[in-house]
């Protein structure tokens, strides 16, 4: 808990460093916000129930919908962009593995109100300094615009069922599964559209690769908007000073509802769970019977992060300070001596076990204690201490007026 209270901190300074406020949300919702939009996937895995009151309520498995939803019924006529954060915990009937919880925690945002690609290419970079603050210099962002295949499903007349089944596919992740379904079982009957977005799903890389995506939808008008949108993405990441990115026409998302840019975050050595961060731009606002309202967000698997977090700080110290009372009649005085440390905000722990000297001292080397304070009668006959350094084993008498002021001078508080 401690690490993890440490990774949320840094997360929520950097999100308010780019000027973003906390919210949150209910822990469950109606159950029509997640079966309007969310992916079939998603649906199966939903836990939902019948309240008192013969209501239809899910445990929240994601929280961009929740924030669509407050937006919806309470931030309409709020100025934008309008920038919101959360941290949270969101509930998926899976199977439990490494990773991949039945209750797991998601870090994220939402920016609603500001489509456009400076907007877009903002999320990136907080998404990139959060990476760097935390320290992990393995993970890699992958970005693609699905404008450009959803121009391509336009073009040819491709159904909405058959264009989430292609999507589905191809966020799957498995190059030889989805060539097969698309080509060999006839998911897409025109084989020039089949043969396209195999090429294209497989392109990965630099920005060089702008020019092969080009060469392959150059004759399709309906693709040209996003692709143009995602050319000067691709740029303003520059602007933002982004250089770990990869172009991926690979990446779909398993939620129905993003529209645009999407991108992921991937820790390669975390193996079979190695994405820990996703998102991208959707307009959820107007599939809920709002004004249309765009917005980009993404969220990390908090889980999943801690899990690339590889200084995991089990050394640190519990306590500055452990109080040793010598004997019972110096107990008294030992828990005013503690209280006055807590009180000046040291982190102090007193033995509440009536344990023998080796015992406390053995106890306060479990805690990482930096100094120990022995309260004996002949000491506070003369109304000292003795600090004990538990690293360099020194010994000193202390007045105990000066107790405080001693401990924040050796502690630098």
């Amino acid at each position: 808990m401690k690490q993890r209270k440490k990774i949320e901190n840094i997360l929520r300074d950097t999100f308010e460093i780019y000027a973003f406020q906390e919210i949150k949300t209910p822990l469950f919702e109606d159950l029509s916000l997640f079966t309007t939009k969310s992916g079939e996937e998603i649906i199966n895995q939903l836990y939902n129930f019948k309240d008192k009151s013969d209501r239809e309520i899910a445990l929240r498995p994601e929280l961009t919908a929740p924030v669509a939803r407050l937006y919806l019924n309470e931030m309409q006529k709020t100025a934008k962009p309008i920038k919101l954060y959360y941290f949270g915990s969101c509930f998926r009937y899976e199977r439990p593995q490494k990773g991949r919880f039945r209750q797991f925690w998601q870090f994220g945002c939402e920016l609603i109100g500001a489509k456009s690609p400076e907007g877009e290419a903002e999320i990136i970079a907080m998404a990139e300094d959060s990476l760097k603050k935390l320290k992990i210099a393995t993970a890699e962002i992958h970005i693609n615009h699905l404008g450009i295949i959803r121009g391509l499903f336009k073009h040819f007349k491709i159904s909405n069922e058959t264009q989430e089944q292609v999507m589905t596919l191809i966020d799957k992740g498995d190059k030889k599964l989805f060539e097969k379904e698309i080509s060999q079982n006839n998911l897409i009957e025109d084989s020039r559209l089949a043969n396209i977005l195999i090429k294209l799903i497989d392109l990965v890389g630099n920005d060089e690769i702008l020019k092969d995506v080009e060469s392959l939808i150059e004759e399709f008008e309906e693709t040209k908007d996003s692709f143009n949108e995602f050319k000067e993405i691709i740029n303003l990441l520059h602007s933002f000073k982004i250089s770990n990115y990869t172009i991926n026409l690979g990446i779909a998302r398993g939620l129905d509802y993003y529209t645009g840019i999407v991108f992921e975050i991937y820790v390669p050595e975390l193996g079979a769970q190695k994405q820990v961060a996703g998102g991208g731009s959707y307009n959820l606002v107007e599939v809920f019977g709002g004004e249309k309202v765009e917005s980009t967000g993404f969220a990390f698997g908090f889980d999943r992060l801690m899990n690339a977090i590889k200084d995991k700080e089990e050394s640190e110290a519990i306590v500055d300070v452990f109080v040793a009372p010598m004997s019972d009649e110096t107990r008294p005085k030992s828990f005013e001596i503690c209280q006055t440390l807590r009180s000046s905000n040291i982190k102090t722990e007193i033995d509440l076990s009536r344990k023998k000297l080796k015992k406390l001292l053995n106890t306060a080397n479990k805690l990482k204690a930096k100094y120990v304070i022995l309260v004996g009668k002949n000491d506070l006959d003369e109304n000292n201490v003795t600090i004990k350094d538990m690293d360099s084993g020194d010994q000193e008498k202390i007045a105990i007026d000066d107790i405080v002021k001693y401990i924040k001078k050796k502690c630098s508080y």
